[in-house]
């Protein structure tokens, strides 16, 4: 990521769905091997799983417990971390229909706030120190949660009732945006002191498969400098490196978040954003993590071929890493994937 001469570019994957690792272990893969983590570490990766954080947790703490509140006979309802009220299928892995939220209104907020956004709660922070130079020393990097602006409040609100807020009641929603700033920016100042963190890790799930949920002129408005407050915290203490999770199509926003200094695009979903372009576009300001189609995995041999050698260049340039640009799904085989793992070792 700081256009060096690697001795390997990171064996890097992304995860599995749920029903993908069941399906698999019908087709070769051990039935111990039950979880994210262990099918990367059975399978020689450095997944984005197993890289460690820094103990300073942003966003909800502490978080809601998960509860099963009804039992029907294909659905469960159930109150999710985030205290958002849930039904989902019992078989197969979906996103669920949203019943209730858990900010409706400004009292809502305000209990969040004021009981899971306290910078100051006991246990948000850990042994920082500790956490770090375990990780070090076992040749990882470490990874700081720098948070999220949009992509949580569009959890706890709903898609529509922010996209209203902010519209209706723009200071509201600066002032959820301000709080989660602050409580970021405070985090950074009590936790990275002193220490060598390797990279800033924002989720921010903010665009579909057309474009972005919010426009690219009210995200200038309302996020770009909050973004640049924090990414300028964080350079203060050496990190420069910040990775930025959002789904769907992103090119409207790429502009304005290199301009906040967030500079590594993740995961890419290649059938909505092509890292080829966006690299064209951006040249060495822009890195790149992920853009593996998942649909050549599914088709087979030669597509796959074919996509590694559509991405081969980047890898050449540097600034990128190359993997599956999400969760890999059930319609891959074990073997497909096999395939397409040492195939691209032959191109790491």
């Amino acid at each position: 990521m700081h256009w060096q001469q690697p001795d390997h570019v990171p064996n890097m994957e992304f995860g599995y769905w749920d029903e993908t690792i069941e399906k698999w272990h019908g087709q070769g893969l051990p039935v111990q091997i039950a979880t994210n983590q262990e099918v990367e570490l059975y399978l020689g990766l450095e997944g984005v799983e197993i890289i460690p954080w820094v103990p300073a947790k942003n966003g909800l703490f502490p978080r809601f417990e998960y509860r099963v509140l009804e039992e029907l006979d294909d659905y469960r309802v159930y109150q999710n971390e985030e205290g958002i009220l849930c039904q989902a299928p019992k078989a197969g892995e979906t996103i669920p229909r949203y019943l209730k939220y858990g900010i409706e209104t400004r009292d809502d907020w305000e209990r969040y706030r004021t009981e899971r956004l306290d910078p100051d709660f006991a246990g948000r922070i850990g042994d920082v120190q500790a956490a770090v130079a375990q990780a070090h020393a076992a040749g990882m990097p470490i990874r700081f949660d720098a948070g999220s602006l949009y992509g949580v409040l569009r959890n706890w609100m709903g898609v529509e009732n922010l996209s209203i807020a902010i519209m209706t009641d723009r200071d509201w929603v600066e002032e959820m945006m301000e709080h989660l700033t602050q409580l970021t920016l405070q985090l950074i100042e009590r936790t990275l002191p002193g220490i060598q963190v390797d990279m800033a890790w924002w989720w921010e799930d903010m665009c579909y498969n057309r474009g972005p949920l919010l426009s690219p002129t009210l995200f200038s408005e309302l996020m770009v400098p909050r973004y640049r407050r924090i990414t300028d915290a964080l350079k203060k203490y050496g990190v420069d490196i910040h990775v930025l999770d959002c789904d769907g199509c992103i090119y409207e926003l790429v502009p304005g978040w290199l301009a906040a200094g967030i500079n590594c695009m993740f995961p890419i979903e290649a059938i909505h954003t092509d890292p080829l372009l966006l690299r064209q576009r951006y040249g060495r300001d822009i890195l790149l993590i992920g853009g593996v189609d998942k649909m050549a995995l599914i088709k087979g041999k030669d597509a796959i071929d074919r996509e590694l050698e559509r991405l081969a260049p980047l890898v050449a340039q540097g600034g990128y890493i190359p993997m599956v640009d999400h969760r890999v799904p059930s319609d891959v085989s074990f073997e497909n994937y096999l395939y397409y793992l040492e195939q691209k070792k032959k191109m790491l």
